[in-house]
């Protein structure tokens, strides 16, 4: 929409741009308003009957009054047939015209939101809404006309673009009441009063006026026009001459009871019809003066304003005023007007706020403010990059996609090892993307994206049980206390069980204890584009672009906004709430594409984007005309749910050029609609046609003041974004000869020489030999350590020491206290150096007389196929037996439930059946060698109990079994085979092999089925 600047009336420098329509005040009518609106009407008659009526008089019916044959194509092309087709394409331009006068004409007078756009008729539309607001000017339905006459001349385009969130307010919902009542009333009225209004609060203000009753000016707050709402921000700024002062007003009127009965809270919607106090210097229209109403001010307004007058501190005495007659509001204070921040559920968890006991803190707040000052009395380095151990579920997003990425890779070297080099070990990270790893593992909350995932596909799945449509959700909020809060961009009546209703009809509210009673459903992620944007109080924001009514841009500094733009790419591309979705980067990102190379793909300029966008605009347009829905959100439900509607996510962070940027505003304008979404960077903060309008300050705030928010942004900066990307590129399992190798990064002596001090049993049941057992309470937390030292031999951070064991926050002082009873525990060596170390980079070690099972198992494994055992065959066998042996079940198999959390971002769970069956594999060809194929054969089976859906050790069991020559055994066998394959049949190797040793196993099978 066409933007406007206020200024101060007192000649101040002009204020911020305001996006929100502004109340008109009614003017006199001059003689050129009489003289324009009389030339509109000539223009219309003219446009709407002169032409129809011309066209009839000189040319007639145009069209064949017969058939049509088809020797017609033979006959010449005369001038009288020019004519005619000419005549015909008149015809359809003033149709389509009529259709836009009507269109506007209806919009003009009913005086609710922005006309509808009539398809094609960009110019004609315009020039429609010229003739019809010039006509209209002179009446009183001028004042309602939207987007406003003072706009006249601008593109159609420009005053096309989207709501903002609050639009929360729509006829019909809950406050439909008080908007029509305003709407009628006194709306009309007070804006009448302008003009007398300005003048006494100019004259008072300069004159140094007091804030007595009699002084005190009022502003009532008038209906949404183009469903745009007023905010304090606003008022301020056109009646104070500074938006900042909007929490002057706030403390004025916070909670005084309004007209309807609600009151102003800090997180609250303002409603037509109600009263705001203002400061006793506020000038400018709209505002009445009270007792000494004048008697345009309607008897209803009066009395409502005496009324609102006898509340607030000025009557209790309770207010201190300014030097400017104003009262200043707390810091603390926030109008968050559109996108708000809920307010906690009373009672419960939710109301203990700040009074939190650290160890109970939320997920992942782990005393931050206090870990350098811990690091310099203990002696230890905590420093982690803050930014991604305040990222909850970016760090959790993208650990997720780093594990399923090394994962990939085992499974890759295992199935296409050559030489039986297999990489059964990823790179252990060092420098920069240590850190990194560290500090996503301290900051992940895997569990809040779990539950957050669980909650959002739990509510379409009960949506769609009552045949409702998912309601267009702007924004959600993670409360410190774990509960969920949905806002909407509009009531959509009461949720289903267990959501309850929030603060006001335009939030739905889960509570965390009703989110873990959530099991998996099968549907489609009903919002996939919510990405956080940082924090506020104790709440986080996700806002969900794809629903945005159009752009949202971001301005700051380049760097600044290069490290939004990278925290909203990755935690896009690796976020566990989505299941599909495309995200186009363009003036960055290129280097982020290994995060998700599925997801993330990079465009060189705009004018790629813009081709691009206007292709996939029109096919996403047509594909849901054609499955007949209305938006992507009812496409998410249903039987075609699975299949389509993916969102697609458009990051630019480069400012376009005017024209590209006006292409892209008519692309957005019903990209909500269709699932797309736009975050454009701009160096100005005046970008066209951006619906909501964001900035990043260089202290790292976010702020949007006229969504009501000042948020603590969540930010990639580059130097953790390239750590990141360097995380995830050295564990591609396409890499080549520099991917990863076999090497275990810890050998131990397998000698008897080498006889550690103290041995940890962790394959199977968890036993630890040379170390008495400590205090009963203290057992188990000092146990879960040491197993986790023992699997990460190149050192852990005492932050993801602390966070491993304490999941929802531990204070400083506790965590350094386990250390030094870990210490305590494991004792020193014969030497006397500890037992637990600490190296340069202030990582928590054990010495190398700290061994477990696993470590003797990796170096067994190595020892033979790579050390002693490749020219010995005596040697090798010995080896590979004793590494079997030690094989006692599955990692720590007897863990206590609800602990050892941490082991869910490890990747042991695929390195050790993959290193069982390398060994099983390894000890069966050492057998058939030498023709003992039972001995192949009982190798195989032992190594199958830890590694049972390895298809090499069932190929191989398959060779050793026809090796024995008992051709009914591996019928049997191939049976077997095949009932374990269940639906999804036997993988295509193994079918193979089994064509080439059973042929007739397929009639077999099907005997057997």
């Amino acid at each position: 929409m066409a933007r406007r600047t206020t200024s101060s009336s007192t000649g101040g420098s002009p204020g911020p741009r305001n996006r929100t329509p502004q109340p008109l005040p009614r003017r006199r009518r001059t003689f050129g308003d009489f003289v324009k609106a009389f030339g509109a009407f000539v223009a219309l008659l003219v446009l709407l009957v002169g032409v129809p009526g011309a066209l009839v008089v000189s040319v007639g019916w145009p069209l064949p009054h017969g058939a049509p044959h088809w020797d017609w194509l033979q006959q010449e092309i005369t001038v009288g047939t020019f004519i005619r087709v000419l005549t015909v394409i008149v015809w359809f331009a003033w149709a389509q015209f009529t259709a836009c006068v009507l269109v506007e004409v209806k919009a003009a007078l009913s005086g609710v939101g922005l006309p509808n756009r009539v398809p094609g008729a960009g110019a004609s539309q315009l020039l429609a809404r010229q003739l019809v607001a010039a006509v209209l000017l002179v009446g009183a339905a001028a004042a309602s006309f939207t987007p406003g006459l003072s706009q006249l001349g601008q593109s159609l385009e420009g005053n096309q673009h989207g709501s903002v969130a609050a639009a929360q307010q729509t006829p019909g919902g809950l406050f439909g009441q008080q908007r029509e009542q305003a709407a009628a009333g006194a709306a009309a009225a007070v804006a009448e009063q302008a003009a007398d209004a300005a003048a006494d609060a100019a004259s008072q203000a300069d004159s140094g006026g007091s804030a007595e009753h009699g002084d005190t000016k009022y502003y009532r707050i008038q209906p949404p026009e183009g469903r745009h709402h007023d905010s304090l921000w606003e008022i301020a700024q056109r009646h104070l001459g500074d938006g900042r002062r909007y929490k002057e007003i706030y403390q004025l009127n916070k909670d005084r009871t309004q007209p309807d009965g609600s009151k102003l809270s800090e997180a609250s919607l303002i409603r037509p019809g109600w009263i705001m106090e203002m400061p006793g210097d506020a000038h400018g229209g709209e505002l009445v003066e009270m007792p000494d109403a004048t008697p345009e001010v309607s008897e209803q307004v009066q009395g409502q304003i005496h009324d609102y007058a006898r509340t607030g501190d000025h009557q209790q005495g309770g207010g201190k005023q300014g030097a400017d007659g104003g009262r200043r509001a707390d810091q603390g204070d926030r109008d968050t007007a559109h996108i708000h921040v809920p307010r906690q559920r009373p009672g419960g968890d939710s109301g203990r706020g700040a009074e939190r006991a650290p160890a109970e803190a939320a997920p992942h707040a782990r005393n931050e403010q206090t870990s350098q000052t811990a690091s310099e009395e203990s002696g230890f380095s905590f420093g982690l990059p803050e930014t991604l151990v305040g990222a909850p579920l970016l760090a959790a997003g993208l650990l997720g996609a780093l594990g399923r990425r090394r994962r990939q890779a085992l499974w890759q070297s295992a199935l296409g090892a050559v030489g039986g080099r297999r990489g059964m070990e990823p790179p252990v990270p060092t420098g920069s993307a240590a850190d990194a790893q560290d500090a996503l593992l301290v900051g992940a909350d895997p569990e809040g994206v779990r539950l957050l995932d669980l909650s959002l596909r739990g509510l379409a799945a009960a949506l769609a049980d009552e045949s409702r449509p998912l309601p267009t959700v702007y924004a959600a909020w993670l409360g410190g206390n774990g509960d969920l809060h949905l806002q909407l961009a509009q009531p959509a009546g009461k949720p289903p069980t267990p959501w309850q209703l929030g603060q006001d009809q335009t939030f739905w509210m889960l509570a965390r204890a009703d989110a873990e009673r959530y099991e998996e459903v099968d549907t489609a992620a009903p919002y996939p584009g919510l990405v956080s944007l940082g924090t506020m109080d104790d709440s986080r924001l996700l806002l969900n672009l794809e629903a945005v009514p159009g752009i949202v841009s971001l301005s700051g500094s380049a760097a600044d906004r290069a490290g939004v733009f990278a925290s909203v790419a990755a935690e896009l591309a690796t976020n566990g709430w989505s299941d599909r979705m495309t995200i186009t980067l363009v003036g960055f990102g290129e280097d982020l594409t290994p995060l998700a190379p599925n997801r993330l793909r990079h465009l060189d300029d705009v004018e790629a984007l813009v081709e691009t966008m206007e292709a996939e605009t029109r096919q996403r347009r047509g594909a849901l005309g054609a499955a007949g829905h209305d938006s992507v959100l009812t496409g998410r439900t249903g039987p075609a749910q699975h299949t389509r509607w993916a969102p697609h996510l458009v990051l630019l962070a480069v400012e376009p050029s005017a024209e590209d940027a006006v292409k892209l505003a008519e692309l957005a304008s019903e990209a909500s609609r269709l699932g797309i979404g736009y975050l454009v960077g701009t160096e100005s903060g005046d970008l066209p046609g951006a619906a909501w309008e964001m900035e990043i300050t260089d202290q790292g705030k976010l702020l949007a003041p006229l969504l009501g928010l000042e948020l603590d942004a969540q930010m990639l900066p580059v130097a953790q974004q390239r750590a990141v990307v360097e995380l995830f590129v050295e564990a591609d399992p396409d890499r080549g000869p520099d991917g990863p190798t076999n090497s275990p990064p810890f050998l131990v002596d397998i000698s008897e020489q080498g006889r550690p001090a103290v041995y940890a049993r962790l394959v199977g049941p968890y036993e630890i030999i040379g170390l008495e057992t400590p205090d009963g309470e203290r057992s188990p937390l000092l146990h879960e350590a040491l197993a986790l030292l023992l699997l990460h031999r190149e050192g852990v951070h005492p932050r993801v020491l602390s966070s491993a064991l304490w999941p929802r926050g531990v204070t400083d002082d506790v965590r350094d206290a386990l250390v030094e009873r870990l210490h305590g525990w494991l004792g020193n060596d014969a030497d006397g150096t500890p037992r637990l170390g600490t190296d340069a980079t202030g990582r928590l070690t054990l010495a190398k007389s700290v061994v477990s099972d696993l470590d003797v198992l990796r170096s067994l494994y190595h020892e033979a196929t790579q050390g002693k055992g490749v020219n010995s065959r005596v040697v090798r066998g010995r080896l590979l037996t004793d590494a079997l042996v030690l094989v006692r079940g599955p990692l720590l198999a007897d863990r206590p439930q609800g602990r050892y959390g941490w082991l869910t971002h490890e990747i042991i769970d695929a390195q050790l059946p993959l290193l069982v069956a390398d060994i099983g594999l390894a000890l069966s060809a050492f057998h058939l060698e030498k023709d003992r194929a039972e001995k192949a054969i009982e190798a195989l089976n032992a190594s199958m109990n830890s590694a049972p859906a390895d298809e090499r050790l069932w190929n191989e069991l398959l060779r050793a079994t026809q090796a024995t020559g008992d051709n009914d055994r591996l019928k049997r066998l191939a049976a077997d085979l095949v009932a374990r394959s269940g639906a999804r049949g036997l993988p295509p190797r193994t079918e193979a092999l089994l064509d080439e040793l059973l042929p007739a196993w397929r009639s077999g099978a099907t005997a057997v089925g």
